[in-house]
């Protein structure tokens, strides 16, 4: 019997190849997205859980006025002193960038660190030659990533080859690892050794002397981390005094949670992200499955039909209810498991698109961990039961006689339930747009509205030597390509410096976090950032005791003072030292926009003008650029040009909202496709129930579009309903997500409005797909079946 029903499962798929391929196809692109999705949340939601005491493992955080990741560099050696019962204590310095040669080859490295010994007893790496025991233990010692290593000297042997760094430090490499998982909030390309710079960089052994340091600790097992963190306030009296422990502390702060909490958003290393995010991108998957779960029991129910005949001739011959439950729902798992080798497959093909497209170091060799299995093998039994339990009873349940009489006699108590099942497709797809489309001006409102300044055709690049910053200066204004240039500590989003300032004039004797730039006098035109009040920054000297600045907004307004006017002439301090504010500007932002905007001081100080920006007139940029390299490159030739736009700085502000916007835009778009399968089916439904119908209206003269209206009255109608439930959900849902922004777009009826017009454009054109070729069968023919 179990052969008879795969010849009959067989023979069914292929003479309803057009039946069969939608619903292979929808379930087909469903699992594909779904595996994707979910190693896509897997990685993200897994950062450092690859460490095996990724439990036990805390970063030491600064918090005083603000939420800082990093530490004094003082810290660590303090800590091994007090706390001799932690199992491991260790120092991470990360650094942005560097000059490397490797043989006669110069790179300009972004991303590497310093560390000691601890660190390599703390974090896991796979190792292909040297041993983490001693391989950071010594001065000018180094371990390289794989591609690292292949870069820099191929396939030769790395081991005992020395690369320089800074043109300062000869390194010699002691070890290899496996490049770095996506999912760590430690990324380097190299590891130096931190003996290599201690002694330069330990004094002045201060509390506040901040240079990008992180401390790591290893807690013993059973060890209470309430009990450490407890400790603080003594331990920091005890090393920096009663002063220091009164206004700071050090937090603990687990090593898994590094990579979701957004108070410490001014990490290079690791941009910070929100794991309700990706709990939102598995819902997407799960409204996939649903979809095509749903595509599927109306494509069955309006195949039904046409098998009302075989039902009757089974029963008649016999066959009981469950022998026919069986038959179809091995149909149904015959279909299934096709659609997840497809499936299979098909995400194997896309993952390495999908990942490059993101910016996601996920491999197809994934698809083959045990977790992935489970999860597949799930997704299957899930999948057939929720597909195929409800078309089996409806087809089994036929009564012989009424079928064998007539297909068109049949119809189905479960009319209401599949209005309800394509309702809730459409609302599942009205979400889906509305939250693509929010996403979507959340970031173009990140990275274009109300920056406060000018970023279009901006680049920047540093000065290593100051001593030819004129020089510089007179060759790139005779470009003429340059616009405009202005020398400053960095571009208006380039955090350059924070200080602590006060202004007990006004009655602020409580120190606040101010941001402070190094400006010349050329910025303010070069950015548009616009003066409130007083003047313009003037060139200073050195020999100036009083520092004159201009501050914005934000900083007044923390002064208590609305009017910009009455703030020029206001003493205060920075660290302790006076300034006299000369001018106020317009708020402009420099940091992400997930937090309120800082209070900034504009100073002019040549001693901290380290970048050097340039507006490029947009007629030839390309050799603009490629002359201002070559230039650059013959004053300074120790170094390698490398520059960048500043609408790319912005961007990289948002690298985790842009991979989520990205797999919005996917995802979306393949559950509104497979929302199209399901609506075609039911409406494929409707046109064989109502084939004499419509060849009775045809005959008393009812146009083609009456009979087009006739289909799409009720799917319109339903279209209406799901928004009136979709639109509340939706907002709901995004609402929440832009909680997480200090500064987000609007979300307007507008919104709405375009989810559901687009679904009702997508449902117009499949109804009318289907209702057209009804509409144009000969009525003779249509009475006649």
């Amino acid at each position: 019997m179990f052969s008879s029903y795969i010849k009959t499962a067989f023979r069914t798929i292929t003479r309803n190849f057009s039946y069969t391929f939608l619903n292979v196809f929808g379930l087909t692109l469903s699992i594909a997205a779904c595996l994707i999705i979910f190693l896509i949340v897997k990685n993200e939601l897994s950062y450092d859980s690859f460490h095996k005491k990724a439990d036990r493992t805390y970063r030491v955080n600064l918090h005083a006025l603000d939420y800082n990741p990093s530490t004094s560099l003082a810290v660590v050696p303090a800590l091994r002193n007090d706390f001799p019962e932690l199992e491991q204590v260790s120092q991470y310095w990360y650094q942005i960038t560097g000059l490397v040669k490797a043989g006669d080859t110069r790179y300009n490295e972004k991303g590497f660190a310093f560390a000691d010994a601890s660190f390599l007893q703390i974090f896991d790496y796979h190792w292909l030659a040297g041993d983490p025991r001693t391989a950071l233990s010594e001065p000018n010692q180094v371990v390289l990533t794989r591609s690292i290593a292949g870069k820099y000297f191929g396939t030769k042997d790395p081991m005992g080859q020395v690369i320089n760094l800074n043109n300062q430090f000869n390194l010699k490499v002691t070890g290899v690892i496996e490049d770095l998982p996506g999912n760590t909030s430690q990324p380097f390309v190299f590891l130096a050794s931190y003996e290599t710079i201690r002694k330069e960089v330990l004094a002045p052994a201060e509390f506040y002397n901040i240079n990008g340091g992180n401390a790591f600790v290893v807690l013993p097992e059973h060890y209470n981390v309430a009990k450490l963190q407890a400790r603080m306030p003594a331990f920091i009296t005890k090393n920096w005094g009663a002063d220091v422990a009164s206004g700071a502390t050090l937090l603990l702060q687990p090593l898994k949670e590094i990579h979701f909490d957004q108070r410490y958003l001014g990490n290079p290393a690791s941009p910070t992200t929100n794991r309700e995010t990706y709990w939102g991108l598995a819902m997407v998957a799960l409204f996939i499955i649903i979809t095509a779960c749903i595509n599927f029991i109306n494509m069955a129910t309006a195949q039904a039909i046409r098998r009302a005949k075989e039902v009757g001739v089974r029963k008649v011959l016999g066959a009981y209810r469950g022998q026919l439950i069986r038959q179809f729902l091995g149909e149904t798992t015959l279909l299934v498991l096709m659609a997840v080798v497809l499936g299979t497959i098909a995400a194997g093909v896309l993952l390495p698109f999908v990942a490059t497209w993101m910016n996601l170091k996920i491999g197809v060799s994934q698809l083959m961990q045990p977790l992935i299995v489970a999860v597949l093998a799930a997704i299957t039994v899930t999948v057939i039961l929720l597909a195929g339990l409800y078309p089996a009873f409806v087809q089994s349940a036929f009564e012989p006689a009424t079928s064998l009489k007539s297909n068109t006699g049949i119809t189905f108590r479960g009319l209401g339930l599949r209005k309800i099942l394509v309702s809730t497709q459409f609302g599942i797809s009205q979400i889906l747009i509305a939250g693509t489309l929010i996403v979507g001006y959340q970031m173009d409102f990140l990275q274009n509205q109300d920056l406060g300044f000018n970023k279009d055709a901006v680049v920047s690049f540093p000065v290593p030597d100051r001593n030819k910053r004129d020089i510089l200066k007179e060759q790139l204004l005779a470009n003429p390509g340059v616009a405009q240039l202005s020398f400053a500590s960095g571009s208006p989003v380039n955090g350059s410096n924070f200080s602590g300032f006060r202004c007990p004039a006004v009655g602020l004797t409580e120190n606040d976090v101010t941001e402070v730039k190094a400006i010349d006098e050329h910025y303010m035109d070069m950015f548009s950032i616009q003066l409130l009040a007083g003047e313009k920054i003037r060139p200073g000297t050195d020999a100036d005791t009083l520092r004159r600045v201009l501050v914005n907004e934000t900083m007044i307004h923390k002064m208590g003072i609305q009017n910009p006017e009455k703030a020029l002439g206001i003493h205060f301090y920075i660290n302790d030292g006076p300034a006299l504010i000369t001018g106020v500007v317009k708020d402009f932002q420099s940091e992400s926009r997930y937090k309120k905007r800082r209070p900034c001081i504009l100073e002019y100080n040549a001693r901290g003008f380290g970048t050097a920006n340039i507006r490029i007139k947009p007629t030839d940029m390309r050799n603009t650029i490629a002359g201002i390299d070559k230039l650059w490159s013959a004053l300074f030739t120790e170094n390698q040009f490398e520059y960048q736009f500043l609408d790319d700085r912005i961007a990289s502000m948002y690298i985790q909202e842009q991979k989520i916007y990205t797999a919005f835009k996917l995802f979306s778009s393949l559950a509104i496709i497979i929302g199209c399968l399901g609506l075609y089916g039911l409406v494929a439904f409707a046109a064989v129930q109502r084939t004499k119908e419509v060849g009775i209206r045809k005959v008393l003269g009812a146009s083609l579009l009456n009979i087009v209206g006739l289909f799409a009255k009720e799917f319109i109608l339903l279209i209406f309903v799901s928004f009136c439930v979709a639109a509340p959900v939706a907002w709901f849902l995004m609402t929440r997500w832009l909680d997480n922004f200090a500064y987000q777009t609007h979300i307007g009826g507008g919104t709405f409005l375009i989810a559901i017009s687009v679904s009702v454009l997508i449902a117009g054109v499949t109804i009318a797909y289907q209702s057209v070729k009804a509409g144009l069968v000969n009525p003779v023919k249509s009475l006649r079946a």
